[in-house]
Protein backbone atom coordinates (compact mmCIF):
# COMPACT_ATOMS: atom_id res chain seq x y z
CA UNK A 1 0.00 0.00 0.00
CA UNK A 2 0.96 3.16 -0.68
CA UNK A 3 2.65 5.85 2.07
CA UNK A 4 -0.42 8.31 2.23
CA UNK A 5 0.65 11.75 4.27
CA UNK A 6 -0.69 12.74 7.66
CA UNK A 7 -2.79 15.68 8.42
CA UNK A 8 0.22 17.17 9.75
CA UNK A 9 1.91 16.93 6.52
CA UNK A 10 -1.50 17.96 4.31
CA UNK A 11 -1.11 21.13 6.65
CA UNK A 12 1.86 21.73 5.69
CA UNK A 13 2.12 21.30 1.53
CA UNK A 14 -0.97 23.11 1.52
CA UNK A 15 0.36 26.24 3.52
CA UNK A 16 3.64 25.97 1.91
CA UNK A 17 2.14 25.94 -1.50
CA UNK A 18 2.93 22.26 -2.69
CA UNK A 19 0.03 21.71 -3.29
CA UNK A 20 -3.85 22.67 -3.15
CA UNK A 21 -7.13 21.01 -1.84
CA UNK A 22 -8.10 20.70 -5.57
CA UNK A 23 -5.32 18.50 -6.09
CA UNK A 24 -5.75 16.44 -3.16
CA UNK A 25 -9.90 15.90 -3.70
CA UNK A 26 -9.03 15.24 -7.54
CA UNK A 27 -6.83 12.23 -6.27
CA UNK A 28 -8.65 10.82 -4.03
CA UNK A 29 -11.84 11.13 -6.25
CA UNK A 30 -9.26 9.19 -8.86
CA UNK A 31 -8.89 6.99 -6.30
CA UNK A 32 -12.48 5.90 -5.64
CA UNK A 33 -12.98 5.49 -9.12
CA UNK A 34 -10.01 3.17 -9.87
CA UNK A 35 -12.01 0.02 -11.16
CA UNK A 36 -9.00 -1.96 -9.96
CA UNK A 37 -9.32 -0.54 -6.47
CA UNK A 38 -12.32 -0.95 -3.73
CA UNK A 39 -14.10 2.45 -3.89
CA UNK A 40 -17.20 1.58 -5.61
CA UNK A 41 -17.72 -0.60 -2.38
CA UNK A 42 -15.83 1.80 0.01
CA UNK A 43 -18.46 4.50 -0.87
CA UNK A 44 -22.37 4.55 -1.19
CA UNK A 45 -21.95 7.94 -1.73
CA UNK A 46 -19.34 10.45 -3.55
CA UNK A 47 -19.81 14.02 -3.47
CA UNK A 48 -17.53 15.30 -6.28
CA UNK A 49 -18.94 18.51 -7.19
CA UNK A 50 -19.63 19.28 -3.67
CA UNK A 51 -15.77 18.70 -3.02
CA UNK A 52 -14.45 20.09 -5.62
CA UNK A 53 -16.35 23.46 -5.10
CA UNK A 54 -15.66 23.22 -1.25
CA UNK A 55 -11.87 22.48 -2.61
CA UNK A 56 -11.60 25.71 -4.78
CA UNK A 57 -13.62 27.73 -1.81
CA UNK A 58 -10.83 26.47 0.72
CA UNK A 59 -8.05 27.31 -1.96
CA UNK A 60 -8.75 30.66 -1.72
CA UNK A 61 -9.44 31.50 1.28
CA UNK A 62 -5.93 30.16 1.93
CA UNK A 63 -4.28 32.74 -0.69
CA UNK A 64 -5.95 35.25 1.31
CA UNK A 65 -4.64 33.82 4.28
CA UNK A 66 -8.40 33.39 5.80
CA UNK A 67 -8.46 29.32 5.76
CA UNK A 68 -10.73 28.55 9.02
CA UNK A 69 -7.82 26.06 9.84
CA UNK A 70 -4.82 25.08 9.09
CA UNK A 71 -6.58 21.65 7.97
CA UNK A 72 -8.81 24.04 5.65
CA UNK A 73 -9.22 21.73 2.37
CA UNK A 74 -8.21 17.86 3.55
CA UNK A 75 -11.07 15.72 2.12
CA UNK A 76 -12.20 13.35 4.44
CA UNK A 77 -14.68 10.85 4.66
CA UNK A 78 -17.86 10.41 6.47
CA UNK A 79 -19.70 6.98 7.64
CA UNK A 80 -23.62 6.84 6.04
CA UNK A 81 -24.76 7.18 9.77
CA UNK A 82 -24.38 10.68 9.84
CA UNK A 83 -26.96 13.01 8.54
CA UNK A 84 -25.39 15.65 5.76
CA UNK A 85 -27.63 18.65 5.05
CA UNK A 86 -29.56 17.74 1.32
CA UNK A 87 -28.69 13.96 1.30
CA UNK A 88 -30.31 11.02 2.43
CA UNK A 89 -28.99 9.12 5.70
CA UNK A 90 -29.23 5.08 5.11
CA UNK A 91 -26.90 3.77 7.79
CA UNK A 92 -26.16 1.16 5.01
CA UNK A 93 -29.55 -0.09 4.82
CA UNK A 94 -32.38 -0.05 1.88
CA UNK A 95 -34.68 0.58 4.33
CA UNK A 96 -34.29 4.04 4.71
CA UNK A 97 -33.91 4.74 0.91
CA UNK A 98 -37.06 6.82 1.16
CA UNK A 99 -36.04 8.97 3.65
CA UNK A 100 -36.03 12.82 3.23
CA UNK A 101 -32.66 14.10 2.83
CA UNK A 102 -31.11 15.83 5.73
CA UNK A 103 -32.15 19.52 6.94
CA UNK A 104 -29.24 19.72 8.35
CA UNK A 105 -25.73 18.40 8.96
CA UNK A 106 -25.40 16.29 11.79
CA UNK A 107 -23.32 18.38 15.13
CA UNK A 108 -19.90 16.16 13.95
CA UNK A 109 -19.93 16.71 10.41
CA UNK A 110 -20.68 20.49 11.33
CA UNK A 111 -17.73 20.93 13.43
CA UNK A 112 -15.54 19.07 10.29
CA UNK A 113 -17.21 21.54 7.77
CA UNK A 114 -16.15 24.66 10.42
CA UNK A 115 -12.76 23.58 9.67
CA UNK A 116 -12.90 23.45 6.22
CA UNK A 117 -12.54 20.07 5.88
CA UNK A 118 -14.07 18.79 2.90
CA UNK A 119 -16.76 16.01 2.98
CA UNK A 120 -15.51 13.38 0.02
CA UNK A 121 -18.37 10.95 0.19
CA UNK A 122 -20.70 8.55 2.48
CA UNK A 123 -18.45 5.65 3.52
CA UNK A 124 -20.18 2.01 3.50
CA UNK A 125 -20.82 0.42 6.54
CA UNK A 126 -22.52 -3.07 8.59
CA UNK A 127 -26.34 -2.20 8.24
CA UNK A 128 -27.40 0.18 11.08
CA UNK A 129 -23.74 -0.01 12.51
CA UNK A 130 -25.01 -3.64 13.92
CA UNK A 131 -21.83 -5.94 13.42
CA UNK A 132 -18.09 -5.60 14.04
CA UNK A 133 -17.26 -7.41 10.97
CA UNK A 134 -17.74 -5.10 8.31
CA UNK A 135 -19.91 -6.91 5.91
CA UNK A 136 -22.88 -5.29 3.65
CA UNK A 137 -25.09 -8.03 1.68
CA UNK A 138 -26.47 -4.42 0.31
CA UNK A 139 -23.77 -1.92 -0.90
CA UNK A 140 -21.22 -4.84 -0.74
CA UNK A 141 -18.15 -5.31 1.16
CA UNK A 142 -14.89 -4.09 0.99
CA UNK A 143 -11.98 -5.75 0.95
CA UNK A 144 -10.04 -4.91 4.14
CA UNK A 145 -5.66 -4.73 3.69
CA UNK A 146 -4.67 -7.93 3.97
CA UNK A 147 -4.51 -10.37 1.39
CA UNK A 148 -6.69 -9.03 -0.84
CA UNK A 149 -6.00 -11.62 -3.76
CA UNK A 150 -7.97 -13.80 -1.28
CA UNK A 151 -10.59 -11.01 0.44
CA UNK A 152 -10.93 -11.11 3.85
CA UNK A 153 -13.61 -8.58 6.24
CA UNK A 154 -12.43 -4.64 6.23
CA UNK A 155 -14.13 -4.82 10.34
CA UNK A 156 -16.56 -2.89 10.97
CA UNK A 157 -19.26 -1.48 11.38
CA UNK A 158 -17.38 1.41 10.47
CA UNK A 159 -15.88 -0.66 7.42
CA UNK A 160 -15.47 1.92 4.33
CA UNK A 161 -14.45 4.51 6.48
CA UNK A 162 -10.95 2.44 7.22
CA UNK A 163 -10.57 1.41 3.79
CA UNK A 164 -10.99 4.83 2.31
CA UNK A 165 -8.42 6.31 4.98
CA UNK A 166 -6.46 3.02 3.97
CA UNK A 167 -6.28 3.59 0.35
CA UNK A 168 -5.91 6.94 -0.05
CA UNK A 169 -9.24 7.97 -0.87
CA UNK A 170 -9.57 10.19 2.49
CA UNK A 171 -7.25 11.45 4.62
CA UNK A 172 -9.12 11.00 7.70
CA UNK A 173 -12.97 9.75 8.28
CA UNK A 174 -16.14 10.25 10.21
CA UNK A 175 -16.84 6.84 12.13
CA UNK A 176 -18.93 5.91 15.32
CA UNK A 177 -18.14 3.17 18.12
CA UNK A 178 -20.67 1.73 20.11
CA UNK A 179 -18.64 -2.24 21.00
CA UNK A 180 -15.51 -1.36 18.78
CA UNK A 181 -16.43 -0.09 15.46
CA UNK A 182 -14.19 2.82 15.15
CA UNK A 183 -11.10 0.17 16.74
CA UNK A 184 -11.94 -2.69 15.20
CA UNK A 185 -11.60 -1.43 11.14
CA UNK A 186 -8.94 0.07 12.58
CA UNK A 187 -6.74 -2.84 13.72
CA UNK A 188 -7.79 -4.76 10.72
CA UNK A 189 -6.12 -2.51 8.10
CA UNK A 190 -2.97 -1.18 10.34
CA UNK A 191 -4.59 2.19 10.77
CA UNK A 192 -5.26 4.01 14.29
CA UNK A 193 -8.92 4.57 15.50
CA UNK A 194 -10.22 6.45 18.12
CA UNK A 195 -12.91 5.87 21.04
CA UNK A 196 -13.35 8.91 22.79
CA UNK A 197 -15.26 9.25 26.14
CA UNK A 198 -19.09 9.44 24.63
CA UNK A 199 -19.91 12.75 25.82
CA UNK A 200 -17.33 14.91 24.65
CA UNK A 201 -18.90 14.95 21.14
CA UNK A 202 -22.66 15.45 20.54
CA UNK A 203 -24.90 12.49 18.83
CA UNK A 204 -26.95 14.58 17.18
CA UNK A 205 -27.87 14.06 13.77
CA UNK A 206 -26.58 10.43 13.84
CA UNK A 207 -28.42 7.12 13.53
CA UNK A 208 -28.27 5.65 17.05
CA UNK A 209 -27.47 1.98 17.56
CA UNK A 210 -27.25 2.20 21.63
CA UNK A 211 -27.69 5.91 22.43
CA UNK A 212 -25.73 5.00 25.99
CA UNK A 213 -22.82 3.81 24.50
CA UNK A 214 -22.49 5.34 21.02
CA UNK A 215 -19.39 7.49 20.76
CA UNK A 216 -18.03 9.90 17.61
CA UNK A 217 -14.78 9.38 16.82
CA UNK A 218 -12.37 9.30 13.68
CA UNK A 219 -9.84 6.64 11.77
CA UNK A 220 -6.95 7.72 10.89
CA UNK A 221 -3.14 6.89 9.46
CA UNK A 222 -1.48 8.64 12.84
CA UNK A 223 -2.05 9.13 16.82
CA UNK A 224 -1.99 12.60 15.67
CA UNK A 225 -4.35 12.58 13.26
CA UNK A 226 -6.84 10.99 15.17
CA UNK A 227 -5.89 13.70 18.31
CA UNK A 228 -6.62 16.43 14.95
CA UNK A 229 -9.59 15.51 14.47
CA UNK A 230 -11.00 14.14 18.07
CA UNK A 231 -10.53 17.92 18.77
CA UNK A 232 -12.50 18.94 16.34
CA UNK A 233 -15.27 16.98 16.85
CA UNK A 234 -14.87 17.70 20.63
CA UNK A 235 -14.91 21.44 19.74
CA UNK A 236 -11.50 21.77 21.54
CA UNK A 237 -8.65 23.62 20.53
CA UNK A 238 -6.40 21.67 18.57
CA UNK A 239 -2.92 21.85 20.53
CA UNK A 240 0.37 20.37 19.48
CA UNK A 241 0.32 16.36 20.74
CA UNK A 242 3.33 16.08 23.33
CA UNK A 243 4.32 11.98 23.33
CA UNK A 244 4.68 10.68 26.40
CA UNK A 245 8.15 8.79 26.96
CA UNK A 246 7.46 4.92 27.53
CA UNK A 247 9.99 4.87 29.93
CA UNK A 248 8.17 5.79 33.44
CA UNK A 249 4.70 4.50 31.68
CA UNK A 250 2.23 2.59 33.93
CA UNK A 251 0.59 0.08 32.21
CA UNK A 252 -2.32 -2.49 33.67
CA UNK A 253 -2.81 -5.83 31.19
CA UNK A 254 -6.29 -7.43 32.52
CA UNK A 255 -5.88 -11.09 32.35
CA UNK A 256 -9.49 -11.16 32.51
CA UNK A 257 -11.49 -12.24 29.16
CA UNK A 258 -9.23 -9.37 27.57
CA UNK A 259 -6.19 -12.96 26.74
CA UNK A 260 -8.81 -15.70 26.26
CA UNK A 261 -8.90 -17.48 22.94
CA UNK A 262 -6.68 -15.11 21.10
CA UNK A 263 -5.53 -15.78 17.24
CA UNK A 264 -1.84 -17.53 17.38
CA UNK A 265 -0.65 -14.02 15.45
CA UNK A 266 -2.51 -11.23 18.03
CA UNK A 267 -1.00 -13.64 21.03
CA UNK A 268 2.15 -13.35 19.42
CA UNK A 269 2.48 -9.60 18.11
CA UNK A 270 0.54 -8.60 21.03
CA UNK A 271 3.48 -10.42 23.45
CA UNK A 272 6.39 -8.82 21.62
CA UNK A 273 4.79 -5.24 22.04
CA UNK A 274 4.50 -5.47 25.67
CA UNK A 275 8.19 -6.52 25.56
CA UNK A 276 9.49 -3.92 23.42
CA UNK A 277 7.54 -1.25 25.52
CA UNK A 278 8.96 -3.30 29.21
CA UNK A 279 12.52 -2.90 26.97
CA UNK A 280 11.89 0.57 26.74
CA UNK A 281 11.57 0.96 30.27
CA UNK A 282 7.17 1.09 30.97
CA UNK A 283 5.90 -0.64 33.70
CA UNK A 284 4.03 -3.57 32.78
CA UNK A 285 2.17 -5.55 35.25
CA UNK A 286 -0.36 -8.32 34.72
CA UNK A 287 -3.94 -7.95 36.64
CA UNK A 288 -7.01 -9.61 37.23
CA UNK A 289 -10.08 -7.46 36.38
CA UNK A 290 -12.64 -9.40 37.90
CA UNK A 291 -15.05 -6.98 36.97
CA UNK A 292 -14.90 -8.20 33.28
CA UNK A 293 -16.82 -10.94 34.46
CA UNK A 294 -19.99 -9.35 35.39
CA UNK A 295 -20.40 -7.90 31.58
CA UNK A 296 -21.58 -11.10 29.94
CA UNK A 297 -24.48 -11.59 31.83
CA UNK A 298 -25.29 -7.81 31.72
CA UNK A 299 -25.82 -8.16 28.15
CA UNK A 300 -26.89 -12.15 28.13
CA UNK A 301 -30.36 -10.31 26.64
CA UNK A 302 -28.85 -8.05 24.34
CA UNK A 303 -27.54 -5.26 26.44
CA UNK A 304 -28.24 -1.27 25.81
CA UNK A 305 -27.72 -1.96 22.00
CA UNK A 306 -30.35 -4.56 21.70
CA UNK A 307 -33.21 -2.72 23.91
CA UNK A 308 -32.16 0.65 22.54
CA UNK A 309 -32.04 -0.25 19.01
CA UNK A 310 -35.20 -1.90 18.81
CA UNK A 311 -37.14 1.26 20.57
CA UNK A 312 -35.47 3.44 17.70
CA UNK A 313 -36.39 0.55 15.14
CA UNK A 314 -39.55 -1.34 16.05
CA UNK A 315 -41.68 0.57 13.99
CA UNK A 316 -39.49 0.49 10.67
CA UNK A 317 -38.57 -3.08 11.02
CA UNK A 318 -42.55 -3.94 11.34
CA UNK A 319 -43.16 -2.64 7.53
CA UNK A 320 -39.79 -3.01 6.18
CA UNK A 321 -38.01 -5.59 8.09
CA UNK A 322 -37.81 -7.78 4.27
CA UNK A 323 -35.41 -5.80 3.37
CA UNK A 324 -33.22 -5.62 6.58
CA UNK A 325 -30.10 -7.90 6.79
CA UNK A 326 -31.28 -10.86 8.36
CA UNK A 327 -28.33 -11.09 10.66
CA UNK A 328 -28.57 -7.28 11.51
CA UNK A 329 -32.45 -7.82 12.46
CA UNK A 330 -32.45 -11.26 14.46
CA UNK A 331 -30.16 -9.37 16.68
CA UNK A 332 -32.38 -6.32 16.61
CA UNK A 333 -35.48 -8.14 17.64
CA UNK A 334 -33.61 -9.28 20.73
CA UNK A 335 -34.83 -5.87 22.54
CA UNK A 336 -38.28 -6.75 22.00
CA UNK A 337 -38.37 -9.88 24.53
CA UNK A 338 -36.19 -7.62 27.47
CA UNK A 339 -39.05 -5.97 30.29
CA UNK A 340 -38.36 -2.30 31.63
CA UNK A 341 -36.80 -3.76 34.38
CA UNK A 342 -34.37 -5.44 33.04
CA UNK A 343 -33.42 -2.23 31.30
CA UNK A 344 -33.25 -0.71 34.43
CA UNK A 345 -31.19 -3.37 35.93
CA UNK A 346 -29.14 -2.50 33.09
CA UNK A 347 -28.29 0.50 34.03
CA UNK A 348 -27.51 -0.07 37.40
CA UNK A 349 -25.56 -2.64 36.73
CA UNK A 350 -23.31 -0.51 34.73
CA UNK A 351 -23.36 2.79 36.56
CA UNK A 352 -22.11 -0.09 39.85
CA UNK A 353 -19.26 -1.57 37.09
CA UNK A 354 -17.89 2.12 36.69
CA UNK A 355 -17.37 2.97 39.55
CA UNK A 356 -15.52 -0.44 40.55
CA UNK A 357 -13.45 -0.40 37.10
CA UNK A 358 -12.35 2.81 37.40
CA UNK A 359 -11.03 2.38 41.11
CA UNK A 360 -9.10 -0.27 39.59
CA UNK A 361 -7.44 1.60 36.87
CA UNK A 362 -6.74 4.23 39.26
CA UNK A 363 -3.01 3.19 40.14
CA UNK A 364 -2.33 2.59 36.35
CA UNK A 365 -1.83 5.49 33.41
CA UNK A 366 -3.86 2.86 30.95
CA UNK A 367 -4.78 -0.33 30.26
CA UNK A 368 -3.23 -2.66 27.19
CA UNK A 369 -4.88 -5.57 25.89
CA UNK A 370 -5.28 -6.70 21.97
CA UNK A 371 -8.08 -4.84 20.30
CA UNK A 372 -9.62 -8.21 19.15
CA UNK A 373 -8.94 -12.15 19.94
CA UNK A 374 -8.76 -12.42 16.04
CA UNK A 375 -7.22 -11.35 12.77
CA UNK A 376 -9.44 -10.77 9.54
CA UNK A 377 -11.58 -13.45 8.77
CA UNK A 378 -11.90 -14.36 5.06
CA UNK A 379 -15.00 -13.14 3.80
CA UNK A 380 -15.94 -16.35 2.38
CA UNK A 381 -15.47 -18.06 5.21
CA UNK A 382 -18.55 -16.26 7.03
CA UNK A 383 -21.47 -17.04 4.61
CA UNK A 384 -21.78 -19.81 7.77
CA UNK A 385 -24.49 -17.66 9.96
CA UNK A 386 -22.53 -19.57 13.10
CA UNK A 387 -19.06 -18.99 11.89
CA UNK A 388 -20.14 -15.34 11.31
CA UNK A 389 -21.63 -15.31 15.14
CA UNK A 390 -18.35 -16.25 16.39
CA UNK A 391 -16.63 -14.50 14.39
CA UNK A 392 -18.08 -11.29 15.33
CA UNK A 393 -18.24 -11.97 18.75
CA UNK A 394 -14.77 -12.24 19.22
CA UNK A 395 -13.74 -9.04 17.35
CA UNK A 396 -16.44 -6.98 19.72
CA UNK A 397 -15.53 -8.37 22.95
CA UNK A 398 -12.33 -6.85 24.21
CA UNK A 399 -13.68 -3.38 22.45
CA UNK A 400 -17.11 -3.67 24.28
CA UNK A 401 -15.41 -3.76 27.62
CA UNK A 402 -14.26 -0.17 27.25
CA UNK A 403 -17.67 0.68 25.92
CA UNK A 404 -19.47 -0.63 29.16
CA UNK A 405 -17.02 0.74 31.19
CA UNK A 406 -17.93 3.98 29.44
CA UNK A 407 -13.92 4.89 28.82
CA UNK A 408 -12.24 6.25 26.12
CA UNK A 409 -9.43 3.47 24.07
CA UNK A 410 -6.93 4.33 20.97
CA UNK A 411 -5.87 0.96 18.90
CA UNK A 412 -2.56 1.39 17.57
CA UNK A 413 -1.27 -1.06 14.68
CA UNK A 414 1.03 -3.54 16.43
CA UNK A 415 2.00 -5.69 13.77
CA UNK A 416 5.42 -5.83 11.25
CA UNK A 417 5.40 -4.32 7.79
CA UNK A 418 3.90 -7.81 5.67
CA UNK A 419 2.40 -9.17 8.77
CA UNK A 420 -1.20 -9.69 9.32
CA UNK A 421 -2.42 -6.82 10.63
CA UNK A 422 -3.04 -6.45 14.04
CA UNK A 423 -4.39 -3.83 16.78
CA UNK A 424 -3.14 -3.36 19.99
CA UNK A 425 -5.65 -0.84 22.33
CA UNK A 426 -4.97 1.52 25.06
CA UNK A 427 -7.79 2.27 27.37
CA UNK A 428 -8.40 5.08 30.17
CA UNK A 429 -11.25 5.60 31.90
CA UNK A 430 -13.85 8.28 30.94
CA UNK A 431 -12.27 11.49 30.92
CA UNK A 432 -8.79 10.60 30.28
CA UNK A 433 -8.87 11.42 26.44
CA UNK A 434 -5.84 13.93 26.63
CA UNK A 435 -2.99 11.28 28.52
CA UNK A 436 -4.57 8.20 26.20
CA UNK A 437 -3.42 10.39 23.23
CA UNK A 438 -0.24 11.25 24.79
CA UNK A 439 0.42 7.70 26.19
CA UNK A 440 0.01 6.19 22.16
CA UNK A 441 1.69 8.75 20.70
CA UNK A 442 4.57 7.90 22.81
CA UNK A 443 4.60 3.99 22.01
CA UNK A 444 3.73 4.66 18.83
CA UNK A 445 6.52 3.70 16.48
CA UNK A 446 7.91 1.65 19.23
CA UNK A 447 5.57 -1.21 19.54
CA UNK A 448 6.54 -2.10 15.50
CA UNK A 449 10.22 -2.69 15.85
Amino acid sequence: MPDFPTLAKLADDLESGRTTSRKLVEACIARIADPAGEGQRTFIHVDKDAALTTADAMDALRKVKAAPSPYAGIPISIKDLFDIRGQTTRAGSRALDDSDPAEHDAAAVARLRRAGFVLIGRTNMTEFAYSGIGINPHYGTPKGAWNRAVGHVPGGSSSGAAVSVLDGMAHGALGTDTGGSCRIPAAFNGIVGYKPTQRRVPLDGSVPLSFSLDSIGPLARSVSCCAILDAVLANEPITVLKPRPVKGMRLAVPTTIALDDLDAAVAETFERALKTLADHGAIIERIEMTEFHDIGPMNAKGGFAASESYAWHRYLITSKGDVYDPRVAVRIMRGEAQSAADYIDLINERRSLIARVNARMAPYDALVLPTTANTPPKIADLADDKAFTTQNLRALRNCTLINMIDGCAISLPAHRAGDVPVGLMLAGAGGSDHRIFELAAGMETVIRV
